[in-house]
């Protein structure tokens, strides 16, 4: 029996725990005010996201790529007694906003937002890292995994996200952009600094542990 999609989604939604009213807030307004709001964590992935930062309960967490905050927000959940969370985006236009949204957390004084270039902010940020959440420009993502592993501790996680880049990745004549997302799997899928495994959540998320 295949499961159609949506139906799915919405059952998963059903069982696990419900969205915060913040992020609730979130949610809505992505979805009245930004032009892509499907680049939104969700609901289901967000919780996925929570149940992975509150396993390994890091002291220091990196995203690179904070869009409307609403996965910085889940990824904070899970930090430590001061504990500290760095997510990076290049969208000043968003700043105030999404700023008002990580004020009102109570997470507010663990978030450090950086805005500028990832590739650019991320030697100013020092430090190893315990969990680093990847969902930014996609060309860049086997950069950003190269400039992260040798700073994230034996145990921590990496998590990149689209790596199922909707279906794409399965036709017979994938564009460039598929392309390289196929070679950014079979690249990490081949590192054996890490143990790896794809989750088929929402766009897939790759979860990938340091030895």
């Amino acid at each position: 029996m295949l499961l159609e999609p949506d139906l799915l989604n919405a059952y998963l939604e059903s069982t696990t725990d419900q969205e915060s009213p913040l992020l609730q807030l979130i949610h809505r307004d992505t979805y009245l005010k930004e032009t892509m709001p499907h680049m939104l964590s969700g609901h289901y992935q967000g919780r996925v996201l929570s149940m992975l930062s509150k396993l390994i309960a890091p002291s220091t967490v990196l995203e690179i790529g904070t869009f409307t905050g609403y996965a910085t927000l889940c990824l904070a959940e899970g930090l430590s007694a001061g504990g500290k969370i760095h997510t990076i985006d290049i969208n000043e236009e968003q700043q105030d906003r999404v700023q008002g949204y990580f004020d009102q957390s109570p997470h507010a004084a663990q978030i450090c937002y950086h805005i500028g270039d990832a590739a650019e902010v991320l030697p100013k940020i020092g430090g190893v890292f315990d969990l680093v959440f990847i969902d930014a420009d996609k060309k860049r993502n086997l950069y950003y995994f190269n400039e992260v592993i040798d700073r994230v501790r034996s145990g921590g996680l990496i998590l990149v996200d689209n790596v199922l880049w909707k279906g794409k990745i399965f036709g017979e004549t994938p564009d460039k952009q598929t392309q390289g997302v196929m070679d950014l799997n079979r690249t990490l899928a081949a590192d054996q600094r890490v143990e790896k495994l794809i989750l088929p959540v929402r766009d897939g998320l790759f979860v990938l542990r340091k030895k």
